[in-house]
């Protein structure tokens, strides 16, 4: 058995040990980029993109799940978008497993690129939604701001690949040098 002081020894050992390495990580700027981008797509879940008025005046919001109406009252959702939301979860974990895999920089950089893609594809996937949506309740719609976060994430995984891209020149160069 081990006593109360061996256990929060091994205990703050592993803390140290996790702190200590993701403190190395989190210190690339482009670690800090892929953050950022996971941080817009989670608040994708949070908050509609889009809301969208009928012809009688009811007004429906458009979230990742689907278009509801804007009136918690009736409930329901009226048009169904799970692709939204499983290429947004699998943007999400892709980003958050590029985060973790700092030491394979050849792999990180195109998984980044795999994740620009998505993003892309997500945008076009929401705008696409919305106007789907427009057509059935044939009134008007308003983007709100967070229909742009999928397109700023791009930008900000594209700043990462960047920043990996330069970390893998400067390690080739180094080892030229030697």
């Amino acid at each position: 058995m081990f006593s109360k002081l061996k256990k929060s020894r091994i205990v703050l050992n592993i803390f140290n040990f996790v702190a200590y390495n993701f403190l190395l990580m989190i210190q690339r700027i482009q670690s800090l980029y892929l953050l950022a981008a996971n941080i817009l797509l989670s608040a994708l879940y949070l908050s509609p993109f889009a809301e969208l008025s009928g012809k009688e005046g009811k007004t429906f919001l458009f979230y990742l799940n689907g278009l509801v109406p804007g009136n918690a009252v009736n409930g329901g959702i009226v048009l169904n978008t799970w692709p939204l939301l499983a290429i947004t979860g699998l943007i999400f974990a892709l980003i958050f497993l590029i985060i973790f895999q700092y030491k394979n920089r050849p792999l990180q950089i195109k998984l980044t690129y795999l994740s620009e893609a998505l993003l892309i594809i997500l945008t076009g996937l929401i705008y696409f939604y919305v106007w789907k949506g427009n057509t059935l309740t044939a009134g008007s719609y308003s983007f709100k701001i967070t229909s742009t976060f999928p397109l700023i994430a791009a930008v900000f995984a594209w700043l990462a690949s960047r920043g990996m891209i330069k970390d893998e020149n400067l390690v080739k160069s180094i080892d030229r040098i030697r």
